[in-house]
């Protein structure tokens, strides 16, 4: 009844074609109108409508355009993979959500359920899987003076375009130099027979993250978030890009969920409660699971030791593991 109402009062100003979206998440009502210019006024009395009806909730008017063309069906050379079974990108729509942690973790947890799993650093101007799974500094080689050899940690094969540049450095490139980077990565790299490749995509909906989306045969991209409203709103707009680029989703995972003290056991949901499980729901796509925001996952990847093989049994690998069990059963 609620949503009735909330739509019926958005059709006052909107034509039903124009409504892309018509979300109340915890903290925050999202109305989202494509293919209209922001209209200020309009804008007012709206939010002062949803104020009313919503006195506890911020109201966030979001102004779309889509674009003429259709990035699914451009006939597009996909980059080839032929030793490849499965890929799944790791994406959020915004950075510091913990993307290349989850990256990490998921792609380890993956190798535990009897899968050969190769994991590609494509965060080009942050890159951090070197630091994380311990080989920085060390400079990537070539056996054969053709292909790169993968690093391999903890059961893995990895690349990164860290161990190609300096930690300090950064990389000043535009899309289309960043993106042949990338392409030299994953198709240049001896990787051997691959159960599952795991890519660790850029924050937000540029330009290499259209690339890869049509140039790379996805079988999945799993979403990460934190609950609080700033990062649904921008991980909504991740998962309605993939959307148009045919890219299936296999879920969002709430990362930094909550917060246990160590000294009395009380639970903390820092950044909000269950907004990640909520915004799935009315995404209409699987709710992968909950990795609370715990130190020792810092520190593990810090340190280049990933909670995952350095504390196994801890209820944070668990919740790795059992994520990493429904992704599989999505692609076998």
């Amino acid at each position: 009844m609620t949503q009735q109402k909330l739509l019926e009062i958005v059709q006052k100003y909107y034509s039903a074609e124009n409504i892309a979206a018509v979300k109340v998440l915890p903290q925050r009502v999202v109305i989202e109108i494509k293919n209209q210019p922001e209209d200020v006024n309009k804008k007012n009395e709206i939010c002062r409508e949803l104020t009313v009806m919503f006195p506890d909730k911020k109201i966030s008017v979001i102004h779309t355009q889509e674009q003429n063309v259709n990035l699914a069906v451009q006939e597009i050379e996909k980059w080839p993979l032929p030793h490849v079974k499965k890929i799944i990108g790791i994406a959020s729509g915004k950075g510091g959500v913990g993307k290349s942690t989850t990256a990490v973790n998921l792609a380890l947890s993956l190798a535990k359920q009897n899968k050969k799993v190769a994991l590609v650093d494509a965060d080009v101007y942050g890159p951090s899987i070197p630091t994380m799974l311990g080989y920085e500094g060390l400079p990537i080689t070539s056996s054969d003076g053709e292909h790169f050899d993968p690093f391999w940690e903890y059961s893995i094969a990895s690349v990164s375009v860290g161990s190609l540049i300096d930690r300090n450095t950064p990389l000043i490139w535009r899309g289309p130099k960043a993106c042949g980077l990338i392409e030299q990565l994953l198709c240049q790299t001896d990787w051997g027979e691959i159960d599952v490749m795991v890519i660790d995509m850029p924050p937000g909906t540029g330009d290499i993250l259209i690339t890869l989306s049509q140039r790379v045969e996805f079988s999945g991209i799993v979403i990460v978030s934190t609950p609080q409203d700033i990062a649904l709103i921008d991980a909504i707009k991740g998962v309605n890009m993939f959307k148009k680029t045919g890219v299936p989703i296999l879920g969002i995972v709430e990362n930094m969920s909550y917060y246990i003290c160590p000294h009395c056991g009380e639970r903390a949901d820092i950044f909000g409660h269950e907004g990640a499980q909520t915004t799935a729901r009315h995404l209409g796509v699987p709710f992968l699971g909950e990795i609370p925001l715990l130190p020792a996952i810092r520190r593990g990847a810090d340190m280049g030791a990933p909670i995952v093989v350095s504390r196994p049994q801890d209820a944070c690998s668990l919740a790795y593991d059992e994520i990493a069990q429904k992704i599989i059963a999505q692609l076998f």
